[in-house]
């Protein structure tokens, strides 16, 4: 397309008009100026040819038109400079055009301010992230841009923040879309009415101009069009000649920006029909445009579509808007359209499905329009623009902007009507589209902005025929996949089904066609038109029935289906959107009495196509067997109109009901498929795979219930209500196939289940009866109490989070329709039936949500097992609501042992549906029932509890719900005609159960038990005959009786005598193909329904003669019968209520009861089991057994689990201070003994065979993150916010040593400071030791075992045999005690001097690594291990690489890094005292060993060792001096005292004497106390230091001057008098000088708070080495507490007078001698670098601890800041932008574009900043990520909505507000260095975060 405007400039030209003159060219300004002026003359017509002329010759179109047809080679020779330059130069002209000689910004500017900007309509594209309020929107697609919905008044309403999937406009200040008190500031003022007209002139040339631009665009679309080789997908070059229009479409997208006055004209020109005449007939003598018109012909035709002759046009296209289209159908003919009508989808058949030859079915010819489909004619731009975006599939900038546009409202109308035009197109291009699913994206993204506004989408409605188009395009869509159907008639089914496993299908291609039709179908005026127009109803019929009896299932008899196929996700997908949702959308509008005609409407035409389907698979009354759908959606459609109608519109049931064979036929397949559902639980579909299973689940799961089970039972219902009662119980038990086990025998032979599968579809058989009988769904309910139901149902299986809630309560799928999700009536039905549980934080680490959880009255009154059963997608649900219920009545004391389900009562029955109870009084359901109490009562096989406890509800429900209150005498009166062929006298439970049944003929294999027995003595045959005779003795056959009742329905309905034909039944029915061995036999049963339950209750309670009538005690419990003991309970309960209701309804019954308890009843014989049975007598309660036990040794072990982890691994509780395996208790032992927990041997540890402690090594910068001010640091959230990390820890650190390293030597230097603030290495212990070669061999089985484990063993990374801690290396424990023996803790007599000197001689004997052993191999192996857990960087300080001083340095640091962690742990003071949990899981001991053990074997030169210069005064003050080209030395009081303190203690061979110790404390001390004073000196001002000298040196001759600070500090002023220290009163000075007045007390303040970290650090450490433990105390008195434990305070010290630090100085020589010593070491230092040597005198000793940064209150701060921020590092918005949590830097997670030497951005700036660990937030998840090393995990989030839930990706988008309980365990955990312990969930990253 560049090529397209070069020929304005280079090329070749036509003899047109010439170049136009370079002076023209270049003075574009002036051309455009000389223009504007010509047209404004009132007669213009030389001036628009002069333009017209101009805008030729800049805008041809000639030379694309070459490179067009030379393909892709002559575009590339075209290329170079010249064509971009001439697109350019090209858009130049028409924005100077434009302009009219202004500047182009100042003519943007002017037409802005004409803009009426009522409406917002910014347009985005997928994944933009916009807003949605329910509580302002009209219409449920209403969606806001950030901007205008936070300008907007939202608080307190229901909104959410969501990610645009298709893309989508604003819709503020539309108000058919939302409600006008949501719009935003700028949109609420209607502005209309105050903006000025705008000036005619202004946009004059814009008129002019635009129509040749779009026109020049247009032909560049034609010129670039190919049509697509059969083969050869042409996306390519598609894109390529998109790539060139980029620059003219983003100019038309700005021309749209400029506001309303701009759009008007934009609109103008676009649908003007006469310009487009004019430019693009195609007639004219312009080549190059009749060129052009070919292409465009050529592109018509070949997309199917007809350009119809004019004459024919004007006929054919504008029918008035009265005619319908069946009028222009005469036509339809003469275009010679029908005849192609498939053409297109030809070659994208692939004729090589296996499904049998495609059986393609047209429409039933000329019931449709042909136009709607095949005819296309542009009238104007629009038509055409709108045509060539389809051709091209969409392209975002085109769609964006046509979409722009949309504000005008015009143009709204005039492109909505083109859009529905070219409908059918669309569908087309979008099925043969290789991107469909971009495309669908696109296609919804402009449909929705134009079918959501129910004024337009009737208008289009009325005049363009909107829903015929609609439903003929989706039923052409779907007619290209249809197949012949194969449920029941195989052979001569004419019924055609969609092919599940289509493309078309399987990708949801239909979706954006369904998705328009369900929105127009909102609106109530559209639905309106459709609901009254029965053609439309018919063809819509036509099309749901495309997907009755989809995706069947054939099950597998032999062996396993080879190939799964998954195409039931698309058989379900289909049905709910393109069935089930619009039928929804219909029910919305059938909501009052005013439209029981569209009820009718639908029904009629409804049943119809049910009957055109059964005829069509040739159904009479039987399923074919072995086969199911789940696919019924004209059953379902029926279904719910008729729930409808009687529900809301109160119209009579009857009169919308057909006769009853058809209602026979209605209820086979929803039958079928409850019965297919039992049986795929049976395990009789295992043969189909998984997918079978999946199906089952889908069918009953929350999304889809509402749409399928439900609407299922409710038709079953209405059936059974109208149906014979005995008919419909007898077809019940033949689908789910147990009638052969329904006999009295006990033995029998089923010929259709296999006898495992009998229990369980006995079970589901009842369980559905139950459901049937009892579910009020669509019977009465109201819709909140089906919310209540609903919610019950789910909240009795699991606590439940509110999102997870509202997503399983299944709601109307229409979003118009009553219960919204969120509304008011879900918010208060939830809070009248659960509680909510805060989230919860347990220390182990796992994160509770916000919970709810049923309230105990729930339980109590209304947990409903049958809601449960229905709803659960799992069995394993209904266990769990069972645990609950039970685990609630042990609780609450109802009752102790295993309840059963609680019998609940119903709402009252709709008195529509009061047929529905005669199933329950119907004879058929009576002998199952007593045959069935009758086996269990016997111990026959195959029956459980669960099947006697379904048994029991039904006759409960049965006494419930009885006819009115029969009398006993007419119960008595039943002549013995009655009794003739059936078991019982009348239908009424009530009376039937007290009748006796005598004796039962049965047919039972010869093998049976009964016919042995049944040798009757001779007496007994006579009467035995004359029973049968009688006819007392009765063989009952359920499937002649289904039979029977179908004949006698069927001839009712045929004979138009009203006679009955009964053809005679055999009374012995055998089953057809069953072996013939059958025999008949008697059997004397003498028992009643009463009789047997009394007999139950005996035998559940295990005691004979357990019933006692309670009436007889109590005559109380007949008149109220509502006893609560009844209401839960188990077997025996039930039995007892059950009978209690009996007696209650009939005195009769109360009497027999009362005379059957009277006989005493005889014991039941033990019954002999043979050895059979006994195998197959349950297998499953065997199971339930080992069930149970395996639960109970579960949760014995978790207890123990859990108790062992209470003591192990306390992570923060420190009142558990269990001693660990590590005695200290007694400090006689002289060994420590250890136990190894993988051999379990204990023992000391040796030389040869060294014990280690499992610890883990980790490098950590938490340190390096204190900073010394209190002010907490906040996560920025503008731009201004800044963190600056210069004032933290560590590089504060950093700074003073490169100071240091800069004037001093280095190896002095080293010596100087500790490093390890970041990245030094923390060592913890799980406490738990093992020997090192058991270790050894752990580790190889760990490398062996293949298992993926969450961590490296080839970094010797495992987890602790016992605990399971994450660990990674072992360090040994040093043989001899653990508690130095006493010997060492004596405190000595000697004198300080005398410890000096001792201390000095053991510090310079050198340190000989002892000799190859065991331990010390695996000592120098953890030192390894130590070393390599930081990086280099953290290591090497010193100048030459590798000095020993680096190594030196490093390991007195580690020491220090792990007592400084310890004390933050500890709060940062020591004021708790004892032995913390830090303590109590502490290696500080064995890790010293090690440490020492090594510094060893590096010695101080003993000249440069400082502790000479602290112990002895020097001879030569000046013999530092002479040295001058060598760096000197650092003075002494430049040194860390705290670095000294280990160098001093690690130099000394261990273990140390305590009084050594002491000393070493006691030198150091006075060294610190000249620093604080020194410090102090440097802070104050002049003046205080001259007063302070004064005073001090008045007192010098005081005998205790060397323990008065004033005296000191006046001292120390005096001799740095002598250099420059104080010189430098500059303005820097100022900046350090505290403002204070110093008083004494503040002074003291000083010096304490300056000592105090040694103090600590050196307590902690006493400790450690001498196990002596920590003194609490307050914080006032920290220090005087530590100094007197460490000895450094005097015994004999008195506390009356207030304390002094100085008191505890001790000095080892003349005070005065040595600190002017130190002083001339500064001095001289100063005298060239005064400004430095002040800097390093001041040490900031007060951190703080270190903290996370703080997060503000809501997420959408956070969100909206950083979603759209742009990487510092690669300038792009990232895809997944995250932030750090440390110090607060924005990073790129995954992000290849920051990507360095193969690490990504988060890897690395977790190494940078906290030494391998990193947290991090993720900004569009709001999760927070966990690195550590090698490793990451999700931890969690923070941030939680009202409801206490995460909301993970945002997905919910509801406002998130910070947790600090979460944030507190997480800052707790970073501090603590425990993430590796208590997330579990770890994995590798490789880098890649």
């Amino acid at each position: 397309m560049a090529a397209a405007a070069a020929a304005a400039v280079g090329g070749p030209q036509p003899p047109q008009p010439e170049l136009p003159a370079p002076g023209l060219a270049l003075d574009k300004a002036a051309t455009a100026a000389h223009l504007k002026a010509a047209l404004s003359r009132p007669d213009n017509r030389a001036g628009a040819e002069e333009l017209q002329a101009l805008l030729e010759r800049v805008l041809s179109a000639e030379r694309p038109l070459a490179a067009a047809a030379d393909g892709e080679e002559a575009a590339a020779a075209g290329g170079g400079g010249g064509p971009g330059a001439a697109e350019e130069e090209a858009l130049e002209w028409c924005k100077c055009l434009l302009a009219g000689g202004g500047g182009y910004d100042e003519f943007c500017a002017a037409v802005r301010a004409y803009d009426p900007a009522a409406l917002c309509g910014l347009v985005w594209t997928a994944n933009f992230v916009a807003y949605r309020c329910r509580t302002c929107g009209i219409s449920p697609c209403m969606s806001l841009c950030a901007e205008c919905f936070h300008q907007g008044d939202h608080t307190g309403h229901d909104f959410n923040m969501f990610r645009s999937q298709a893309g989508g406009a604003c819709d503020c200040g539309d108000s058919n879309v939302m409600r006008e008190s949501g719009f935003c500031k700028r949109h609420q003022i209607k502005s209309s009415s105050n903006i000025p007209c705008v000036p005619k002139d202004l946009l004059m040339m814009s008129e002019f101009v635009l129509p040749r631009f779009i026109f020049c665009l247009i032909q560049y679309l034609r010129e670039g069009y190919n049509e697509p080789a059969a083969d050869v997908p042409s996306e390519k070059d598609l894109n390529k000649v998109l790539q060139l229009l980029e620059p003219q479409i983003s100019f038309l997208e700005d021309l749209t920006k400029m506001g309303g006055a701009m759009r008007s004209v934009l609109t103008q020109v676009l649908t003007n029909q006469q310009n487009y005449k004019d430019l693009t007939s195609g007639l004219g003598e312009n080549a190059c445009a009749k060129k052009s018109h070919e292409k465009y012909l050529i592109a018509l035709k070949s997309s199917g579509l007809t350009y119809p002759e004019d004459k024919l046009v004007y006929g054919l296209q504008e029918p008035s808007a009265g005619t319908s289209t069946l009028a222009v159908q005469g036509f339809a003919g003469a275009t010679g359209t029908l005849g192609q009508l498939d053409s297109s989808d030809e070659e994208d058949q692939d004729g090589s499905q296996g499904l049998g030859k495609r059986k393609r079915v047209k429409l039933s010819s000329s019931t449709k329009d042909q136009s709607i489909m095949d005819v296309l004619k542009h009238k104007s731009f629009l038509e055409e623009l709108l045509f060539w975006t389809i051709k091209y599939e969409f392209p975002q900038k085109m769609v964006t902007f046509l979409l722009n546009m949309l504000p005008d409202q015009e143009y709204k109308v005039a492109f909505t009507k083109t859009f529905v035009q070219h409908y059918a197109f669309i569908m087309k291009t979008l099925k043969k589209s290789h991107e469909s699913d971009t495309m669908s994206n696109r296609i919804v993204h402009i449909s929705v902005q134009l079918f959501s506004n129910e004024e337009l989408a009737r208008q289009v409605t009325e005049e363009c025929q909107l829903l015929d188009i609609m439903v003929t395009v989706l039923l052409y869509m779907m007619e290209s996949c249809l197949i012949k159907s194969e449920l029941q008639d195989e052979e001569n089914s004419l019924h055609v089904v969609v092919n599940c496993g289509e493309a078309l299908l399987k990708n949801n291609t239909y979706w954006p066609l369904v998705s328009d039709f369900i929105n127009i179908l909102s609106h109530q005026s559209v639905a309106k038109r459709f609901l009254e127009d029965h053609g439309l109803l018919v063809t819509w019929m036509n099309f749901v029935s495309f997907f009755q009896g989809m995706n069947l299932n054939k099950r597998e008899l032999n062996e396993h289906v080879e190939f799964e196929s998954q195409t039931y996700y698309a058989a379900f997908a289909a049905e709910l959107e393109a069935c089930a949702q619009p039928m929804w959308g219909l029910l919305s509008h059938c909501k009052v009495r005013e439209t029981q005609e569209y009820t009718r409407n639908v029904v009629r035409y409804c049943l119809e196509a049910l009957q055109d389907w059964f005829d069509a698979i040739n159904f009479v009354d039987e399923p074919a067997p072995n086969q199911v759908t789940f696919h019924l959606p004209l059953h379902r459609y029926y279904a719910m109109f008729l729930s409808k109608a009687v529900k809301c519109q109160e119209l009579d049931l009857d009169s919308v009901l057909p006769d009853q064979e058809m209602l026979m036929k209605l209820m086979i397949h929803p039958l079928q498929i409850q019965a297919s559902l039992a049986e795929i639980h049976s395990n009789m579909w295992v043969r189909n795979g998984l997918q079978i299973k999946g199906q089952a689940m889908t069918y009953v799961q929350s999304h889809f219930c509402n749409s399928m089970i439900d609407p299922d039972i409710y038709l079953l219902q209405v059936c059974a209500s109208r149906l014979d009662p005995d008919y419909f119980i007898s077809s019940v038990f033949e689908r789910f196939k147990v009638v052969d086990l329904l006999t009295m025998a006990s033995q029998h032979q089923n010929t259709v289940l296999d006898a495992e599968h009998e229990r369980s579809m006995l079970e589901g058989a009842l369980t559905f009866l139950v459901i049937l009988l009892s579910l009020r769904l669509h019977l009465g309910m109201s819709d909140d109490e089906i919310l209540r139901a609903e919610m019950v149902a789910q909240l009795c299986m699991n606590d439940r989070t509110h999102s997870s809630l509202l997503d399983l309560i299944p709601e109307n799928p229409n979003p118009k329709s009553g219960i919204i999700p969120g509304s008011y009536s879900f918010e208060s039905v939830l809070s009248a039936v659960a509680d909510f549980k805060a989230p919860v934080f347990e220390p182990g680490g796992s994160m509770q949500q916000g919970m709810y959880t049923p309230k105990a009255e729930v339980w109590d009154q209304e947990f409903d097992p049958v809601m449960v059963i229905l709803r659960t997608v799992y069995r394993r649900d209904v266990q769990s609501a069972m645990d609950r219920y039970t685990a609630f009545l042990k609780q609450s004391g109802k009752f102790p042992g295993n309840p059963w389900p609680p019998y609940k009562k119903r709402t009252p029955l709709h008195p529509s549906y009061k047929g529905l109870m005669r199933l329950l009084h119907c004879k058929t359901l009576h002998i199952v029932l007593f045959t069935l109490l009758y086996k269990i009562l016997m111990d026959h096989q195959n029956l459980s509890e669960h099947v006697l406890c379904m048994v029991l509800y039904l006759i409960e429900l049965g006494l419930e719900n009885s006819a009115e209150e029969e009398s006993d005498e007419e119960a008595s009166v039943c002549g013995p005609e009655r009794c003739h062929d059936s078991w019982f006298p009348g239908s009424n439970l009530v009376s039937n159960m007290r009748h006796f049944i005598n004796y039962v003929r049965v047919r039972v294999p010869e093998t049976a038990p009964e016919v042995k027995r049944d040798s009757p003595a001779s007496t007994s045959s006579d009467s035995l005959s004359s029973l049968h005779n009688s006819g007392t003795a009765q063989v009952f056959s359920l499937v002649a009786e289904r039979r029977k009742k179908f004949q006698e329905i069927i001839n009712r309905s045929s004979s138009e005598a009203n006679q009955v034909v009964r053809p005679k039944t055999s009374n012995k029915w055998s089953a057809p193909g069953s072996a013939p061995q059958l025999t008949t036999a008697i059997l004397e049963i003498k028992e009643s329904i009463l009789s047997l339950l009394i007999k139950l209750h005996h035998k559940l309670s295990g005691k004979q003669n357990s019933y006692y009538p309670p009436w007889l005690d109590d005559i109380e419990i007949l008149i109220q019968p509502e006893i609560p003991k009844y209401n839960h309970g188990d077997g025996i309960t039930a039995v007892e209520r059950i009978l209690l209701k009996a007696a209650l309804q009939s005195r009769m019954n109360k009497r027999i009861i009362e005379e059957i308890c009277r006989k005493v009843t005889p014991p039941v014989p033990p019954k002999k089991i043979t050895a059979a049975e006994k195998k197959t007598l349950d297998k499953e309660e065997r199971r339930q057994k080992a069930r149970e036990r395996q639960q109970k040794l579960l949760a014995e072990f978790a207890s123990r689990q859990k108790s062992f982890m209470e003591t192990a691994m306390d992570v923060d509780s420190p009142e558990n201070d269990i001693p660990m395996e590590i005695t200290t208790a007694e400090p006689q032992v002289s060994e420590a003994v250890y136990d190894c927990v993988i051999c379990g041997q204990s023992g000391p540890s040796s030389e040869d065979r060294p014990t280690g402690l499992v610890v883990l090594l980790q490098a950590s910068s938490v340190l390096g993150q204190c900073r010394d001010n209190i002010e907490p640091k906040k996560l920025p959230i503008t731009e201004e916010e800044q963190i600056y990390p210069w004032d933290t820890c560590a590089a504060v650190h950093d700074v003073r040593l490169s100071l240091l390293q800069r004037y001093f030597k280095d190896s002095s230097c080293l010596l100087a400071v500790s490093i390890g603030w970041e990245g030094g290495v923390y060592v913890q212990t799980c406490g738990h030791t093992l020997h090192i070669d058991c270790h050894k061999s752990y580790m190889e089985s760990l490398r062996n075992d293949q298992v993926l484990q969450g961590f490296s063993v080839d970094k010797g990374e495992f987890t602790c045999p016992l605990c399971r801690q994450f660990a990674n290396s072992v360090l040994p424990c040093y043989p001899g005690s653990n508690v130095e023996s006493n010997l060492w803790q004596r405190p000595s007599n000697k004198s300080i001097r005398d410890l000096i000197k001792e201390v000095e001689e053991l510090q310079g004997r050198p340190g000989a690594f002892p000799s190859e052993t065991n331990l010390s191999k695996e000592m120098e192996s953890v030192m390894k291990d130590i070393k390599n857990t930081t990086q280099k960087k953290y290591r090497d300080y010193s100048k030459t690489p590798g000095s020993p001083d680096n190594d030196f340095l490093f390991m007195y640091s580690v020491a220090r890094t792990n007592l400084e962690l310890e004390l933050i742990h500890r709060g940062g003071n020591l004021c708790s005292g004892g032995a913390s949990t830090a303590g109590k899981r502490s290696c500080l001991n064995q890790l010293f060993h090690v440490l020492a053990l090594h510094m060893r074997l590096y010695s101080i030169d003993s000249e440069y060792n400082p502790w000479r210069k602290l112990t002895q005064l020097v001879e030569e003050m000046n013999s530092q001096q002479g040295n001058e080209e060598q760096q000197p030395e650092v003075p002494i009081l430049y040194h860390d005292v705290t670095s000294l303190l280990l160098i001093q203690i690690l130099m000394m061979p261990q273990p140390l004497r305590k009084d050594h110790f002491t000393c070493i404390v006691k030198v150091l001390f006075t060294l610190l106390y000249t620093q604080a004073l020194v410090a102090l000196s440097v802070k104050c001002n002049e003046e205080d230091r001259l007063a302070w000298k004064h005073t001090g040196a008045l007192k010098k001759n005081a005998c205790d001057a060397e323990k008065s600070y004033e005296v000191l500090l006046s001292f120390v002023i005096s001799e740095l008098s002598k250099g420059k220290l104080y010189h430098e009163e500059g303005t820097q000075e100022c900046a350090m000088v505290s403002p204070i007045a110093w008083s004494p007390e503040s002074m003291e303040k000083y010096l304490q708070d300056f000592c105090l970290p040694f103090l600590r650090i050196t307590s902690l450490l006493q400790h450690h080495l001498f196990g002596e433990d920590l003194p609490s105390c307050q914080e006032e008195e920290e220090f005087s507490v530590l100094s007197s434990c460490l000895g450094l305070l005097p015994t004999f010290y008195q506390t009356e007078h207030p304390f002094i630090s100085a008191s505890c100085l001790d000095w080892p020589v003349p005070a005065f001698d040595i600190i002017s010593q130190w002083c001339f070491e500064i001095n001289s230092f100063t005298e060239r670098h005064a400004e430095q040597g002040k800097a390093l005198l001041i040490q900031e000793s007060r951190w703080k601890l270190p903290h996370l940064l703080q997060l503000p209150e809501n997420y959408n701060t956070i969100f909206q800041y950083y979603h759209r921020k742009t990487c510092s590092v690669c300038t792009k918005v990232p895809k997944d932008p995250a932030v750090c949590l440390v110090c607060g830097t924005f990073v790129c997670l995954k992000g290849l574009c920051c990507k360095q030497q193969s690490y990504c951005e988060c890897v690395l700036h977790s190494q940078n900043c906290g030494a391998g660990t990193g947290i991090f937030l993720l900004i569009n998840a709001s999760v927070i990520i966990i690195i550590r090393g090698h490793r990451f995990c999700l931890w969690g989030s923070v941030y939680l909505d009202a409801h206490g839930e995460e909301d993970r990706d945002l997905r919910r988008g509801k406002p998130l507000y910070i947790c600090k309980e979460r944030y507190k365990v997480l800052e707790q955990q970073w501090i603590s260095h425990t993430f590796d312990h208590i997330n579990k969930r770890w994995g590798p990253h490789y880098n890649g975060l």
